[in-house]
C-alpha cells in the first residue's frame, strides 16, 4: 500500500497538547499492524498559530492545499462568539463543501455514564453540515439590514415580525437533504446497520425541517428500491428507514437507544443530538468525528478549545486520538485503527485517565493529557 499523506492543523487552545498526546499512538499502532510508514504528516496553519505566524486565520496557502487534498485532521480552533471573523470550522466546511458530519458513538468499557446502560449506545450520527441556521445569513436587531427584511416580511408576506428582532434565514433544500441521507443510506447498507432514522422538527417548521424528511423519504422510495423498507413493512434483511421528531428522539436516546442505529438529521438537530449522545458514553473527551465531503475528508476533535485547561496538561486527547483512528480505519488501515481503540479501552479499565474522565470513574487516578497518551501508546 502506498503512503498516504495526511495534512494536520494543530488548532487552539488545547489542541496542540493533545495532538501531541495522539500522533505517536496512531504512529505506532500503524507500525506495530504493517511494520511499515502508511501515512506522511504534513502540518497546515489555521488559528492562531496561523494568524500569528502570517496576519490570516485560514491563510490562503492552507485553502489552496486543502483544495487538492483529500484527507486532513485537526484539532479544535477558536472563534470569538458574537464578534469578529465567522467561525473557522464552518468557513471550512463550506469553502470545501464538506457536507457529512459523521460521528459514530458507542460505549468504552471502563466509563461510569450518567445513564444506566451507555453500553446499549452504538449508534452513527450523520449532521447534514452546510445548510440550517447554520448558512450565517442572519443580520443584528436593529441594523439596517434587518429592519430591510423586517419590512419586506411585513409588508410583503403579511409576517408578524417585532422590528427589533434579530433575522436569521434557515434554508434547507432538496439537494443537501438527498445527499446527507444518501451518505447515511449507503453507510447503513455497507455496514450491515438496521435503521437509518431521520430526526426533525417537521411538525412546526414544515417546509424546512418537513422538507428534509419528505426528500429523505423520497430519496429511499427512488434510489433505494429493493435495498430499502419504510418503518412497519417486512424487514427481510433490508434496511429500515424512518423518522422521529427532534425532541421526541432525545428521549427515545435516553430510554431506548439500543433501537437506534443510524441517525440522519439537520444541521442543527445534529449539533445537539450527537453531543448528548456523547455525554451518554463519556463526553466529548471521547467522541471522534470527520466533516466529509465528495473530495476531501477533515477528521477532527469534537470538543471545543478549552482556553481555561490550555496549555495546563489537564486535557483529553481521546478525540482527536479515536478521529484518528476513524482516519485509519476508513482509509484501508483498519488493523491499526482496531489496535488504537484497544489501547484507549484498557488505558480506561486501568482507571488512570484525564481529569474529564477521573470525575466519572470512581477509584481513578488522575494524569495529565501527556501522561495518558504514553499510556495508551504502552498499551498498543
Amino acid at each position: 500500500m502506498s503512503v498516504k499523506t495526511v495534512y494536520f492543523i494543530e488548532g487552539d487552545g488545547i489542541g496542540p497538547e493533545v495532538w501531541a498526546a495522539a500522533r505517536p499512538v496512531l504512529d505506532a499502532a500503524l507500525e506495530k499492524a504493517y511494520g511499515e510508514k502508511k501515512i506522511e504528516w504534513k502540518e497546515l496553519l489555521a488559528g492562531e498559530k496561523a494568524y500569528a505566524a502570517t496576519g490570516e486565520y485560514l491563510p490562503q496557502a492552507t485553502m489552496e492545499t486543502l483544495a487538492k487534498a483529500d484527507l486532513a485532521i485537526k484539532g479544535p480552533l477558536q472563534t470569538p462568539v458574537g464578534k469578529g471573523i465567522r467561525s473557522l470550522n464552518v468557513t471550512l466546511r463550506q469553502v470545501f463543501d464538506l457536507y457529512a458530519c459523521i460521528r459514530p458513538i458507542r460505549y468504552f468499557q471502563g466509563i461510569e455514564s450518567p445513564v444506566k446502560r451507555p453500553d446499549l449506545v452504538d449508534i452513527v450520527v450523520f449532521r447534514e453540515n452546510t445548510e440550517d441556521v447554520y448558512a450565517g445569513i442572519e443580520w443584528s436587531s436593529e441594523s439596517p439590514e434587518a429592519k430591510k427584511v423586517i419590512e419586506f416580511l411585513v409588508d410583503q408576506m403579511g409576517a408578524k415580525v417585532d422590528p427589533t428582532a434579530g433575522v436569521g434565514i434557515k434554508p434547507i433544500t432538496p439537494a443537501g437533504s438527498k445527499r446527507l441521507v444518501k451518505s447515511a443510506l449507503d453507510y447503513a447498507i455497507a455496514q450491515g446497520r438496521k435503521t437509518v432514522t431521520l430526526v426533525h422538527k417537521g411538525n412546526i417548521m414544515k417546509f424546512t425541517e418537513g422538507g428534509f424528511r419528505q426528500w429523505g423519504y423520497d430519496l429511499a422510495e427512488q434510489e433505494y428500491a429493493g435495498k430499502v423498507v419504510k418503518e412497519g413493512e417486512a424487514a427481510d434483511g433490508k434496511v429500515i428507514i424512518n423518522d422521529r421528531i427532534a425532541d421526541a428522539m432525545f428521549q427515545e436516546l435516553l430510554m431506548r437507544p439500543e433501537q437506534y442505529s443510524v441517525v440522519a438529521t439537520t444541521n442543527l438537530n445534529g449539533d445537539y443530538l450527537s453531543d448528548a449522545l456523547a455525554a451518554q458514553v463519556g463526553g466529548l473527551g471521547l467522541a471522534p468525528g470527520v466533516n466529509m465531503g465528495d473530495k476531501l475528508a477533515i477528521y477532527e476533535a469534537t470538543h471545543g478549545t478549552a482556553p481555561t485547561i490550555a496549555g495546563k496538561d489537564l486535557a483529553n486527547p481521546g478525540s482527536i486520538l479515536l478521529s484518528g483512528a476513524m482516519l485509519l480505519e476508513n482509509n484501508g488501515m483498519g488493523e491499526a485503527a482496531v489496535l488504537v481503540k484497544n489501547a484507549v479501552e484498557k488505558a480506561l479499565s486501568a482507571k488512570k485517565v484525564t481529569v474529564d474522565l477521573a470525575s466519572q470513574i470512581s477509584g481513578s487516578e488522575q494524569v495529565g493529557c501527556k501522561e495518558f497518551g504514553e499510556i495508551i501508546l504502552a498499551n498498543l
